[in-house]
């Protein structure tokens, strides 16, 4: 068995530029639109139920899945999302009762400064941890995301951001989280 031949200095790993190449993305393509509307209907009543079980609209649960290719097993919340402002962190009646209501993953508070993670009301929420600084580079923003999810053992992709800022949309990239929910989309109630 022989070793596969590394392009050489110079080469950019781009696409492929032999034949051919736009007839395998067609079949790709053809397979995968074809792969998609057949999830059998049992396993859509569970995803339905997970979606409900932590507090998600369908639509986003699936489109979350679909991209991160698993399921959502914790919540990272930043302060800003939470409403928790110095001097006196109150997590407001809302965002409590929402969070309470959520159920089978974990609930997370990313705080920014000056609060300290003893701030953080601990029920509903799970634990805390500091949040990178507003000047932190990316390479630090992904540590220190990566660093604290693996201490509790959670795989970052399976982990999804609420936020309030556009630092906050960046810190999902940095992380490689599951994706970034704006505030507004999670904690604002559903219309029937």
């Amino acid at each position: 068995m022989t070793a596969p031949v590394l392009p050489g200095i110079g080469h950019n790993l781009g696409p492929t530029m032999e034949e051919g190449t736009s007839w395998r993305r067609h079949c790709w393509t053809e397979a995968r639109r074809a792969l998609l509307p057949t999830l059998p209907l049992e396993v859509l009543r569970l995803r339905v139920a997970r979606a409900r079980e932590i507090g998600l609209d369908y639509r986003t649960y699936a489109t979350v899945r679909a991209t991160s290719g698993r399921d959502i097993v914790a919540f990272l919340f930043s302060s800003n999302a939470l409403r928790l402002f110095a001097p006196q962190p109150l997590l407001p009646e809302d965002r409590a009762a929402r969070l309470a209501a959520m159920a089978g993953c974990g609930r997370i508070a990313v705080v920014h400064r000056p609060l300290s993670l003893t701030d953080v009301p601990a029920p509903p929420l799970d634990w805390a941890m500091a949040a990178p600084g507003p000047n932190a580079l990316w390479r630090d923003v992904r540590g220190a995301l990566r660093g604290a999810l693996q201490a509790q053992k959670l795989p970052a992709d399976a982990v999804l951001l609420v936020g309030d800022t556009p630092l906050e949309r960046a810190w999902a990239e940095a992380g490689a989280l599951a994706g970034y929910l704006p505030t507004e989309r999670f904690f604002t109630p559903a219309t029937p």
